[in-house]
C-alpha cells in the first residue's frame, strides 16, 4: 500500500514507521490515523516481522499531539468517537505480539505522548519533550494518557504533569520512568536499532510470552499473575527455540533461533 501521511519500511525483520506530516509537526489527525491502523495489521499478519520501531519525520518532532485544526470541526459526539477510535488503535499497538520502541526524537506532545506509552519502551534523543498539555486548551488527554501515565508513574506524578499541561524534557522524564534510555539526535536510530536486533535475535515465542505475561499480569494480583506467568513458562517448552536454547546453553554455544512459533 502507498502511505501518504506515514513512511512504512522492513529490513531484516524489523519494521519502522515513521510519522510523516512534518509541516504539522507529525500532528496526529483522522487520515494518519487511520493509515497507521492498516499498517499494524499488516505487521501483525506477517510472521517474519520480529520488531517495530515507531519514530517521527524531521528534526522537531516525534508527534506534536493531534491535529487541532481538526478538534475545532468537532461537536461532543465527533469527539467522543475520535477518543475511541484512538483508544482502540493504540490498544492494537499496545496488543501487538511483538516488541515495539518508541524513538522519539523530538515534541511527543498529547497524542505523541500517549503513542510512546502505548509502545513497550521509550528511547529518546537529548532534545525531546515530553508533555500531556490538552488541560492548557480546556481539554483531557483522550489517547489513554490520562491512564498509561498513571499506571507507569504512579498517580500524584501523573496527576501534577496533566493538571499543569507542562513540558519536560528528556531527563526528566528517564528520572521518572517514562524514558528507558537517552541517546544525542545523530545516535537515536543507531542505538534503537542496536536494540532492536538483539531482541530480533531472540526466541519469538518466548519474547511474546513475556510481553503478554507482563501486559496480562500488571492488572491482576500477584498470586493470578505468577499463575499466568507459569502457564506461559510451561508454554513455553512447546516451542523448537525452547529446545534450541537450552541444548546451545550446554552445548556452550550462541543459540540459533528459528523465529516461528512452531
Amino acid at each position: 500500500m502507498v502511505y501518504e501521511h506515514i513512511l512504512y519500511d522492513m529490513q531484516e525483520g524489523i519494521a519502522t514507521i515513521t510519522m510523516n506530516r512534518p509541516k504539522a509537526l507529525n500532528a496526529l489527525n483522522s487520515a494518519l490515523l487511520k493509515e497507521l491502523s492498516i499498517a499494524l495489521d499488516s505487521i501483525s499478519s506477517d510472521e517474519s516481522i520480529r520488531v517495530l520501531i515507531i519514530t517521527g519525520s524531521g528534526e522537531k518532532s516525534f508527534v506534536a499531539g493531534a491535529d487541532i485544526s481538526e478538534l475545532t470541526t468537532f461537536n461532543p459526539l465527533q469527539a467522543r468517537q475520535f477518543a475511541l477510535d484512538g483508544q482502540d488503535l493504540f490498544f492494537k499497538l499496545e496488543h501487538l505480539s511483538i516488541p515495539v520502541i518508541a524513538a522519539v526524537n523530538g515534541f511527543a506532545l498529547g497524542g505523541g505522548t500517549e503513542i510512546a506509552l502505548a509502545c513497550d519502551f521509550i528511547y529518546a534523543s537529548e532534545n525531546a519533550k515530553f508533555g500531556l498539555p490538552e488541560i492548557t486548551l480546556g481539554l483531557i488527554p483522550g489517547f489513554g494518557g490520562t491512564q498509561r501515565l498513571s499506571r507507569l508513574i504512579g498517580k500524584q506524578m501523573a496527576k501534577e504533569l496533566i493538571f499543569t499541561g507542562k513540558m519536560i524534557n528528556a531527563n526528566e522524564a528517564k528520572e521518572i520512568g517514562i524514558v528507558n534510555k537517552i541517546s544525542s539526535k545523530e545516535s537515536l536510530m543507531t542505538d534503537v536499532l542496536e536494540t532492536a536486533k538483539a531482541l530480533a535475535n531472540k526466541g519469538k515465542c518466548s519474547i511474546q510470552a513475556a510481553k503478554r505475561v507482563i501486559n496480562s499480569g500488571i492488572h491482576v494480583d500477584l498470586k493470578t499473575g505468577c499463575q499466568i506467568e507459569a502457564d506461559a513458562f510451561g508454554l513455553c517448552f512447546a516451542s523448537e527455540d525452547a529446545k534450541e536454547g537450552t541444548s546451545a546453553f550446554l552445548e556452550k554455544r550462541k543459540a540459533q533461533f528459528k523465529g516461528n512459533l512452531k
